[in-house]
């Protein structure tokens, strides 16, 4: 058994993207166009540190309860 991604909600694709990879040195293992379940436009984003299993699916905040979450997904521990 295995954990290939864990979702994390950020304000916005391109500044995560930035981050993960310019900063903390992750890879950009995909970045494709998507749809909502609504059929509005997303982006699926995966990075994952170097030689890595199991990488974050960047997941661009939807709605107030969601950019609510940003920066406090695990509930402030």
């Amino acid at each position: 058994m295995r954990i290939s991604l864990v979702s994390l909600v950020v304000d916005d694709y391109d500044r995560a993207i930035a981050f993960f990879v310019g900063v903390l040195g992750f890879e950009l293992v995909e970045d494709s166009p998507s749809l909502t379940n609504d059929g509005r436009e997303k982006r699926w984003v995966v990075v994952r540190p170097p030689a890595a299993g199991t990488g974050l699916l960047l997941a661009e905040a939807d709605g107030e309860r969601q950019v609510a979450a940003v920066g406090n997904q695990t509930g402030g521990r």
